[in-house]
C-alpha cells in the first residue's frame, strides 16, 4: 500500500502538525525521528533494541546497499525486510546525497552522475532511472527520487539549473516506478531562497508524489538561520494531506524548529555517531563520557531516561567500556542517544496536542542548551 498521511491537529501558536502515517507495517505518530541504518543495519544495535526505544520507520542507504550485498541479493533474500529482520517500515535514500559527497561538478550530467566506488575506486554511473530500480528490489516502504544535492554555497544560478535537473530527473525516476507496494517521495531543493523553493516545491507537486522531502539543508557549513528559511520556503507549498520528510536533521533543536515550520518526520546519523565517540544527549545538554569526571559517577546517563542503558548502567562504567573501546559501549549509548531524540518526538506530539509547543521549546532549550527564549 501507498502511505497515507492524516492530519489530526494543527497546533494555534506555529505551523506545527500532528498526524499519523499509515504504512505496510501499521500506523504511526508524527512528529518522529527516524533511526539510519545505513547498511540494512542501525550501526552496533539490533531490531529488537531498535522495536524497545519505539522506533518506526528506519533507513537505508540505497548507495551502499547497491554496492554491497548488491540489490539482486536483498531481492533474493526477500527485501529489505527480511533480509534485515525488520518487521516495520523502512525507506531508502535515493543516493542523491553521494552525488553531493563523492561526485566533482563536472561528472554531474543530464543523464546521470559518475562518481568513483569509495570501497575500490571503480567508476560508478547512477541515473535517476537506476536509483529508482535500486530501491524496487530493495522492497522498502518508501522510495526517494534521485536528486541533486548541492552545496549550500552554490550560486543562485546554479541552485536555479540545480532545481530544474531535478525535477527532470524526479519525473523521470517516477516514469520507470514499478514496486506497487512502495511509496515515491519527492525531493524540494532551492537552497535557502525563497523563489527557488516555491518554485521547486509547487512544481514536484504537480507531479504527485506520496510525499514530499526537503532536501539540502544538511550540508556542509550551512547556517542555521538558511536551514531554517529553506524549510519556512518549502513547507506552505505542500498538500497538507502529504506528509513532510525534513532529510538529514537530528541535531534536538532542529527537531523542535522544524516542527514548529510543519515539518512530520526526520532523520540522522548523529545519535549513532555521537554515541561512537562516547557522547550522550541528556535533557540537561550533551555530556562526553570520556571525560574524567564521570570516573565515580555511578549514576545513570539521564535519570529522566527510560531506556535499558539508563535502567541498567551507569556512567563510570560506559565511560569503563567507552575507554577501553568495548563495542557494548557504542551500544549502550547508542540505545540511548536514539531513544533521546525518540522520546523528544513524543513530548513535542503531546505539547502540539496541547498547543503549548513555544512554552516545551523555552523550556527544552533552557535546560538543554542554556538559553533563554
Amino acid at each position: 500500500m501507498k502511505v497515507k498521511y492524516n492530519l489530526l491537529h494543527e497546533e494555534k501558536n506555529t505551523n506545527a502538525r500532528r498526524g499519523t502515517l499509515e504504512t505496510n507495517y501499521g500506523t504511526y505518530d508524527t512528529p518522529m525521528f527516524m533511526p539510519v541504518g545505513t547498511q540494512a543495519t542501525v550501526k552496533t544495535l539490533s531490531p529488537e533494541e531498535l522495536k524497545d526505544v519505539n522506533s518506526g520507520i528506519i533507513l537505508a542507504n540505497t548507495y551502499h546497499l547497491w554496492l554491497r550485498p548488491g540489490e539482486d541479493i536483498v531481492d533474493h533474500a526477500g527485501g529489505l525486510h527480511k533480509f534485515m529482520n525488520w518487521n516495520g517500515p523502512i525507506l531508502t535514500d535515493s543516493g542523491g546525497y553521494q552525488v553531493f559527497s563523492l561526485a566533482n561538478p563536472k561528472d554531474i550530467t543530464e543523464e546521470g552522475v559518475y562518481f568513483k566506488n569509495h570501497l575500490n575506486g571503480d567508476r560508478l554511473f547512477l541515473t535517476p532511472e537506476k536509483s529508482i530500480e535500486i530501491q524496487n528490489k530493495l522492497d522498502s516502504d518508501i522510495a526517494m527520487s534521485f536528486d541533486e544535492c548541492p552545496p549550500a554555497s552554490a550560486s543562485h544560478e546554479y541552485l536555479k539549473q540545480s532545481v530544474e535537473r531535478t525535477l527532470r530527473w524526479a519525473k523521470r525516476g517516477k516514469d520507470v516506478h514499478k514496486n506497487e507496494r512502495q511509496s515515491l517521495f519527492g525531493i524540494i531543493q532551492g537552497g535557502a531562497h525563497e523563489d527557488l523553493r516555491k518554485f521547486s516545491a509547487t512544481e514536484t507537486v504537480k507531479l504527485d508524489f506520496d510525499g514530499y522531502s526537503i532536501g539540502g539543508v544538511a550540508n556542509d557549513n550551512e547556517s542555521k538561520e538558511d536551514m531554517y528559511k529553506a524549510i519556512e520556503y518549502s513547507t506552505p507549498y505542500i498538500p497538507k494531506d502529504k506528509v513532510r520528510y525534513l532529510m538529514g536533521v537530528g541535531e534536538p533543536r532542529d527537531i523542535i524548529e522544524g516542527v514548529i515550520r510543519g515539518v512530520d518526520i526526520f532523520d540522522c546519523v548523529l545519535p549513532t555517531r555521537l554515541a561512537r565517540h562516547g557522547h550522550a544527549f541528556t535533557k540537561n545538554g550533551k555530556i562526553n563520557l570520556k571525560n574524567a569526571k564521570y570516573k565515580e559517577d555511578f549514576t545513570p546517563i539521564d535519570e529522566a531516561c527510560d531506556c535499558y542503558a539508563c535502567k541498567h548502567y551507569t556512567k563510570a562504567y560506559i565511560k569503563h567500556l567507552i575507554n577501553s573501546e568495548e563495542t557494548f559501549g557504542a551500544r549502550l549509548l547508542s540505545i540511548h542517544n536514539i531513544r533521546f531524540l525518540i522520546k523528544m518526538t513524543e513530548d513535542i506530539r503531546v505539547a502540539i496536542e496541547n498547543d503549548t509547543l513555544l512554552d516545551y521549546r523555552k523550556q527544552f532549550l533552557k535546560e538543554y542548551y542554556n538559553e533563554d527564549v
